[in-house]
């Protein structure tokens, strides 16, 4: 048997993201690039342009996740929670509930995570928007400064923030002070 038909017989003739019957066609799951039986899922054309172009997303389309992130196929499960991580970024407080309950063997997960865009590397602010140099940034939540009994209190501005090398840092001035923020406990302005 060819590997498409088996992958159509797997999915029983449907997208294995949202179960369209229409204009399937098998697809490589990054980092792969052949389409093989342990490495390819079969998507419609909706569901495989949205993929490979995640900042096109039509956020309802993608409330098909509900179900197909519980598939056993491993590809199914990484395109899943790639595709409901792109929508936790954009703000959709229910994919991020779904990514919480959502379940990977760990060599499954570390698949999913190779396979991201650059960005996952660029500073976040807590809704998932790209920190730049220059930003000015408010912090959240009240937060110790380390080695020190002060704290910055929630609401500070910082202006003119800098990059660090660890994505999950920025620098600025808060209150006189120079110092290092996570930046998921920042929001831009």
């Amino acid at each position: 048997m060819s590997t498409e038909a088996t992958l159509l017989a797997r999915c029983e003739s449907k997208c294995e993201l949202c179960s369209s019957t229409s204009s399937l066609a098998p697809f490589a799951v990054a980092p792969q690039t052949l389409i093989t039986v342990d490495y390819a899922a079969m998507l419609c054309d909706t569901c495989r342009t949205q993929v490979e172009s995640p900042e096109d997303m039509d956020v309802n389309h993608w409330r098909c996740l509900n179900d197909s992130m519980w598939s056993q196929v491993p590809q199914v499960q990484v395109l899943a929670w790639r595709q409901l991580t792109h929508l936790s970024r954009k703000g959709e407080t229910w994919a991020n509930e779904l990514l919480d309950m959502m379940y990977m063997e760990d060599e499954t997960k570390n698949w999913a995570e190779i396979g991201m865009d650059e960005d996952e590397e660029k500073a976040r602010d807590v809704n998932g928007v790209i920190l730049q140099k220059g930003d000015d940034v408010t912090v959240i939540k009240d937060l110790p400064v380390k080695g020190s009994s002060t704290i910055i209190k929630q609401g500070t501005v910082v202006r003119g923030i800098s990059l660090d090398a660890d994505p999950r840092l920025i620098s600025g001035k808060a209150n006189g002070q120079s110092m290092y923020l996570i930046a998921e406990y920042c929001r831009k302005k």
